[in-house]
């Protein structure tokens, strides 16, 4: 009994990287806090949507309501939908401060997320389709948000000193941009600022 667990156990941790793109990272998930401003709906909440490679939402993996003009969320630990996931290639990829030359090391597959701001007009804790989205600009300090998944390990580098290394799963990437382009991540952030656009 003891050796099936354990041959079972072994399995499961020594399984191809496509099965950790499905179940996602190991760990709790992704948490993002913080507050919310501009102009607010009385019934607000903050959506994390998966974006294609156009810029536009495809699907809301998590929503949380705005109280007090604050949030918070962890993004779910799952693959985002296919048609959101692209192969990770200089030109796939539009963050800010990223400029030429630009290149990528590892094989993975992406998709970022953006937050919108919508009324919840019926209060079900979802958007409807009759509920417009707000984007949103994410800041913590100076730096932009960018919330990027990725199906495996993988390192993009660009001109002035842009580095980052994407870990399987949900990265949250803090980047400020300068004569030095500066990324941090973390699976814990807080102070973002959410700024609506209108």
């Amino acid at each position: 009994m003891n050796r099936t667990l354990l041959a079972l156990l072994l399995a499961a941790t020594t399984s191809c990287s496509c099965t950790l793109a499905q179940s996602g990272p190991t760990g709790a998930g992704l948490a993002i806090s913080g507050t919310v401003s501009g102009s607010v709906p009385a019934q607000a909440r903050v959506g994390g949507f998966v974006i294609d490679s156009s810029g536009n939402p495809v699907a809301e993996l998590v929503s949380v309501a705005v109280t007090g003009g604050r949030f918070g969320l962890e993004l779910p630990s799952v693959t985002p939908p296919g048609g959101a996931l692209s192969t990770l290639r200089p030109a796939s990829i539009f963050w800010p401060g990223l400029l030429e030359p630009v290149s990528v090391s590892g094989q993975a597959s992406t998709a970022d997320l953006k937050f919108y701001v919508y009324n919840d007009s019926n209060g079900n804790g979802r958007r409807d389709d009759t509920e417009p989205l707000q984007e949103t600009v994410a800041f913590v300090g100076k730096s932009l948000l960018v919330v990027s998944y990725a199906t495996g390990a993988a390192q993009v580098n660009a001109a002035r000193g842009f580095q980052v290394n994407l870990k399987p799963g949900w990265n949250g990437l803090l980047i400020e941009v300068g004569k030095v382009v500066r990324v941090s991540s973390s699976n814990s952030i807080g102070g973002v600022t959410l700024n609506v656009q209108r």
